[in-house]
């Protein structure tokens, strides 16, 4: 081999090296940071962790709303097939309401309920989160035109 396509050869593999390892540095700084969409029959199915981070979605399941102390809200996120009980102390967006869509953000606790920090609800009569539809869907509860 002669000294010109050595060091090309050294060079393509340092570079290849470098982007490989960039590359999984970049991975395990966004590991953290990554939120999962999991559906209440997903969350039946899989076994997650008290106090993991993820977005459930799902429909407010009708008469489930309950007002506690404060800002205190209690309710159930189903999709048909499960249904998950949902705690959230904070002020609901203006559109929430029984029977609709909704995601939310927070963690189970060690007894099932999603202690949620935050509550995102549809924004007009025709929109539903891509993750909500496809997990509706998926138990055969979608309706076109929903």
């Amino acid at each position: 081999m002669t000294p010109k396509k050595r060091r090309r050869l050294t060079f393509a593999l340092a570079l290849i090296v470098a982007g490989a390892g960039g590359a999984g540095l970049v991975v395990y700084a966004l590991k953290d940071n990554v939120l999962y969409f999991y559906s209440p029959s997903d969350i039946a199915k899989k076994h997650i962790r008290a106090g993991t981070a993820f977005r459930i979605g799902g429909l407010v399941e009708k008469h489930s709303v309950q007002h506690g102390k404060g800002a205190a809200i209690g309710f159930v996120i189903t999709d048909g097939d499960s249904r998950v009980p949902v705690r959230y102390d904070g002020v609901l967006p203006a559109l929430f309401r029984e029977g609709q869509g909704v995601v939310a953000v927070g963690s189970l606790d060690e007894r099932g309920t999603f202690d949620a920090s935050e509550i995102l609800a549809k924004h007009d009569e025709r929109y539903m989160p891509p993750d909500v539809v496809d997990a509706l869907k998926r138990s055969g509860r979608w309706k076109e035109g929903q």
